[in-house]
């Protein structure tokens, strides 16, 4: 009896999986952005004006930006960091502008009223996580974040996500399993320091 080695390519059968409408490991986005520190600063410039500072945690976002490796991003901390105008604004564009991809952003104390519709897209921006409420309709309860990362993790889409609370608070209010999908979905950035708002 012989024995014959096959090699086998996982990519090629799961790309053949996916053909066929089964179930098969989700894809990761890829995002690299040549010059990412000059295009970030241009675009904090372009939303804040001239008085736009470059803080220490905008070069860790430039890094993500450069090579995301497949993750998201989740921006956490203090207030009046950028984080927002990161998430709304600046990002999405340079996406747009140097990958060509189209990043939906939604404000968390909204999602309620269109999660079926956030659901349905692949990259996505959630501003203010945190600040959201259950959702009720007709008797049936769900929770906008936790299932956003359900569907991040099953399917591969990409999240960006700025919030003020921090670990201790992100458990509380989500449980394990959604900040073990926040570790291992995203790369996590702590925006820390005063306001720029003040």
């Amino acid at each position: 009896m012989t024995t014959e080695k096959h090699t086998m390519s996982f990519d090629e059968v799961f790309s053949d999986m996916r053909k066929m409408w089964l179930k098969a490991p989700a894809g990761s986005v890829s995002i690299k952005v040549p010059n990412a520190r000059t295009m970030l600063y241009a675009g904090l410039k372009s939303v804040i004006g001239e008085n736009a500072v470059w803080l220490p945690e905008y070069e860790k976002v430039a890094e993500w930006l450069t090579d995301n490796k497949g993750r998201g991003l989740f921006m956490f901390g203090n207030c009046g960091r950028g984080k927002s105008l990161l998430g709304r604004y600046v990002l999405p564009a340079i996406i747009l502008s140097c990958c060509e991809r189209v990043v939906n952003v939604f404000d968390m104390q909204e999602l309620n009223a269109n999660l079926d519709v956030a659901l349905s897209k692949h990259l996505i921006s959630l501003d203010d996580v945190g600040t959201e409420e259950m959702s009720v309709k007709y008797g049936e309860r769900r929770m906008a974040f936790p299932e956003i990362m359900d569907a991040a993790e099953k399917y591969g889409k990409l999240v960006i996500i700025s919030t003020n609370l921090d670990e201790v608070e992100l458990r509380e209010r989500y449980g394990d399993r959604i900040l073990d999908r926040i570790k291992a979905l995203t790369s996590r950035i702590c925006f820390n320091g005063d306001s720029l708002r003040r």
